[in-house]
C-alpha cells in the first residue's frame, strides 16, 4: 500500500475514534473524508489502476468514517428506517445508534453472515404486487458501506446512455437524451424499439453478477446477500436468482449486470472537443439507445434495424438471465409516439417548422389518468374533515406531480389538471355543507392567491390557517438541462459543475420561499453545515424563534434544514410548554407529557 493511503488511515483514525455521543459527531468531517476517498477510487479506475482501487475501496469499507456515515443514512435518513427486518430489531434513536456503533466498530464486513430478508408486498402501478426484501438493520448498513465502495469504480465504467439509479442522474435525464437524439432537423433516427424486461430484478443471473465483480473486495459478502434467502409469511425461501428489491445495494447490482447493452449493440461515440465541465462527445452510427433501469429505448434509422434488435440483443439478456416482457415491448414509429417513464414523445407536423416537424414531449394519457385518480382517491379519504385537512393532503400531491411533468410541454395539462380539482374540491364542499349555498360557500372558503403567483380570485384556502390549495398553472415550464456526456458526481474536477446543476434544479423543484431561504443559507444547512441541495435528504422549515416563545413565519425567522437535523434539534431543545412530536416521544424516553407540559421522567 502506498504512503499516502497510510496517511489517509492514520487521519480517519484521529478524526473518528470513539465518539462520545451521536450529536457529538462531526458529520461535515465524516462526509468530506467518505467523498474524498470515492473521487480516489474513480481516479484510480479511470487511469487503469486496478490494484490502487482495490486498496482505496479495503480502506473505506474499513473505516469508521463509512461506518458512522452508514449508519446514519440507514438509522436516521433513508425513508424505511421505521421497518426492521426478521431480527425485529431497528436502531432510531441516539442511544440505540450508540450501541449499533460500537458492536459494529470492531467487526469485519468480510466475515458478516448476512440473515434472510423479510418479505413484503407493494402496489404497482398496473394493479399487481412487487416484492419487496427487506434486510436487517445492520445488513443495510454494511450495504451501504459497500456500495459506498463499489459505486464510484463502476461509475467510471457505466454506459453514458445508462440515466437509472445513479447518482446525479434522473428521469429527466433520460427524457432528455431521448429528445436530442430524434429533435435534430437532419435526424434520421425514426423507429423507436421499446423494451422492457420481465421481472428484471427477480430473474438477474447471480453467476454473472460475480464475474463483474470479481476484483471487488468484500464480493464474497455481495455473494453472501444474494443467496441469503428471503422470509415470506414465517416460510423461508432460498433466492437462486435475482436481486432482492428494497436492498440498498441491489440497484447498483442491477446496474452492473445490465451494463453492456451499448457494446452489444456495436455503438459508438466520437469525442468532438474538449470544453469546460467534461468532454463532449457525439454518438456515432445509425442506432442509439436510452435506459433507465429496466425500461430501455434502442433509437433506429429503419424499420428494418428496429426489427432487427430482437435477435440483437439476444446474446445480451441470455448472460444476464433475462426475457423481454412481450406486452411492453414493441416496435413504434416517431409519428405514432410512444409512452416512456409517464411522458408520450411523438413527432407532429407543424407549419411553421422549416422541417415541418417538431418533437414535442408531453404527460402520458396513462400518467394524466393516474394522477386524476390519486387526487380523487385522497380527496375522498379525508371526506368529513375541514378544508384544511384536504389542502394538506393534497399540496404535496399537486407539488410532485407538477414539478414531474414541468421540463416538458405541460402547459394544457396543467390547465386540465386544474379544472379537475375544483371539481373534486366541488364534491367536497357539497359533502361539508350540503345545505348552503354555493354563494355562501364561494364566500367563505374561496380567497385571491395570498402569495401572488396569479390573478385567480378562486382558490381554496382554509379560513383558520390561511393555507392556500396549490394550482397546477402556478408552476412554471423549465426546460431540463441534460447531464453531459458521462459526467459523475465522484470527478473532483466537476465540482463547481455539479453545484451549479443542483442549484437549476432546486430552484425549478421548489417554491419561491424555499429558493429564498436557501439562498440566504448559501444552500447549507445551518443545523449541520451541510448542503441541502444535494437531494440526499429531504427538508422541512425551521422557525429559529418558536411560535411558542412570540416567533413568526417571516422570512427572517425562519430556515430551510434537513428532516434528521429539525428533528434532532427540538429533541435536543424542546420549546417550553409543548407536547413533543410522536418522533420525539419515540426517540427519547426520558420526556414524558403531564399537564400539556413536557417534563423529564
Amino acid at each position: 500500500m502506498n504512503t499516502s493511503v497510510s496517511q489517509q488511515r492514520m487521519l480517519i483514525k484521529k478524526s473518528t475514534v470513539s465518539p462520545t455521543s451521536w450529536d457529538s459527531i462531526n458529520w461535515n468531517k465524516i462526509q468530506r473524508y467518505v467523498e474524498k476517498l470515492q473521487q480516489r477510487i474513480y481516479h484510480a479506475e479511470s487511469c487503469g489502476n486496478k490494484r490502487k482501487v482495490r486498496d482505496l475501496q479495503r480502506l473505506l469499507m474499513r473505516s469508521e468514517a463509512a461506518l458512522l456515515l452508514s449508519i446514519r443514512q440507514t438509522t436516521q435518513i433513508n425513508k424505511g428506517k421505521r421497518t426492521a427486518g426478521v431480527d425485529g430489531y431497528k436502531a432510531l434513536t441516539e442511544r440505540e445508534r450508540m450501541a449499533l456503533y460500537n458492536k459494529m466498530k470492531n467487526m469485519n464486513i468480510m466475515c458478516h453472515n448476512p440473515k434472510p430478508a423479510y418479505r413484503t408486498y407493494i402496489k404497482k402501478k398496473n394493479g399487481k404486487l412487487r416484492p419487496l426484501g427487506i434486510p436487517t438493520i445492520k445488513d443495510r448498513v454494511y450495504q451501504n458501506i459497500a456500495k459506498l465502495a463499489l459505486e464510484p469504480q463502476w461509475e467510471a465504467r457505466f454506459e453514458p446512455s445508462s440515466y437509472g439509479f445513479r447518482p446525479k442522474r434522473s428521469c429527466h435525464d433520460a427524457i432528455t437524451a431521448i429528445h436530442s437524439k430524434i429533435a435534430k432537423a437532419n435526424s434520421k433516427k425514426q423507429w423507436i424499439f421499446e423494451g422492457d424486461f420481465r421481472g428484471c430484478f427477480d430473474n438477474l443471473n447471480h453467476s454473472y453478477i460475480m464475474e463483474q465483480i470479481k476484483e471487488f473486495p468484500a464480493n464474497n459478502i455481495i455473494k453472501r446477500w444474494l443467496k441469503a434467502g428471503f422470509v415470506d409469511n414465517g416460510v423461508f425461501n432460498k433466492t437462486e436468482f435475482g436481486t432482492p428489491q428494497g436492498g440498498i445495494i441491489s440497484p447498483l447490482l442491477a446496474n452492473i449486470a445490465l451494463h453492456g447493452m451499448e457494446a452489444e449493440l456495436g455503438i459508438t461515440y466520437k469525442k468532438l472537443n474538449k470544453k469546460r465541465d467534461g468532454v463532449v462527445y457525439e454518438n456515432q452510427g445509425t442506432k442509439a439507445v436510452v435506459r433507465y433501469a429496466d425500461d430501455f429505448v434502442v433509437i433506429c434509422s429503419s424499420k428494418e434495424e428496429a426489427e432487427s434488435i430482437y435477435k440483437r440483443i439476444r446474446p445480451y439478456l441470455d448472460k444476464r438471465g433475462l426475457e423481454l416482457a412481450e406486452d411492453k415491448t414493441k416496435i413504434t414509429h416517431i409519428d405514432e409516439g410512444f409512452d416512456f417513464l409517464g411522458f408520450n414523445v411523438r413527432r407532429y407536423k407543424i407549419t411553421t417548422s422549416k422541417s415541418g416537424y417538431k418533437v414535442l414531449i408531453k404527460p402520458s394519457k396513462e400518467s394524466i389518468k393516474r394522477a386524476k385518480k390519486t387526487l380523487s382517491e385522497t380527496a375522498k379519504s379525508v371526506r368529513g374533515n375541514n378544508v384544511g385537512v384536504l389542502i394538506d393532503k393534497l399540496n404535496p400531491i399537486i407539488l410532485g406531480t407538477a414539478n414531474y411533468w414541468s421540463t416538458q410541454v405541460s402547459s394544457e395539462v396543467f390547465s386540465t389538471m386544474d379544472n379537475h380539482i375544483f371539481k373534486v374540491q366541488y364534491k367536497i364542499l357539497k359533502g361539508l355543507h350540503p345545505t348552503k349555498s354555493w354563494k355562501w360557500k364561494k364566500g367563505k372558503y374561496y380567497k385571491p392567491d395570498r402569495y401572488g403567483q396569479s390573478k385567480n380570485k378562486w382558490i381554496l384556502t382554509d379560513t383558520i390557517t390561511g393555507k392556500q390549495l396549490t394550482m397546477f398553472s402556478w408552476r412554471p415550464i423549465v426546460r431540463h438541462e441534460l447531464i453531459k456526456f458521462n459526467n459523475s458526481p465522484f470527478d473532483k474536477s466537476l465540482k463547481n459543475y455539479f453545484k451549479r446543476r443542483d442549484i437549476r434544479e432546486f430552484e425549478r423543484d421548489n417554491v419561491a420561499l424555499r429558493q429564498k431561504l436557501a439562498k440566504k443559507q448559501n444552500y447549507k444547512c445551518p443545523l449541520c453545515g451541510y448542503s441541502i441541495i444535494d437531494g440526499r435528504e429531504g427538508l422541512e422549515r425551521h422557525h429559529k424563534i418558536p411560535k411558542i416563545k412570540g416567533g413568526n413565519d417571516t422570512i427572517k425567522n425562519q430556515q430551510l434544514v434537513h428532516i434528521s437535523c429539525h428533528i434532532d434539534h427540538h429533541r435536543l431543545h424542546p420549546a417550553k410548554g409543548t407536547l413533543p412530536t410522536e418522533v420525539q416521544l419515540r426517540a427519547e424516553k426520558k420526556w414524558r407529557v403531564k399537564g400539556g407540559r413536557v417534563i423529564r421522567k
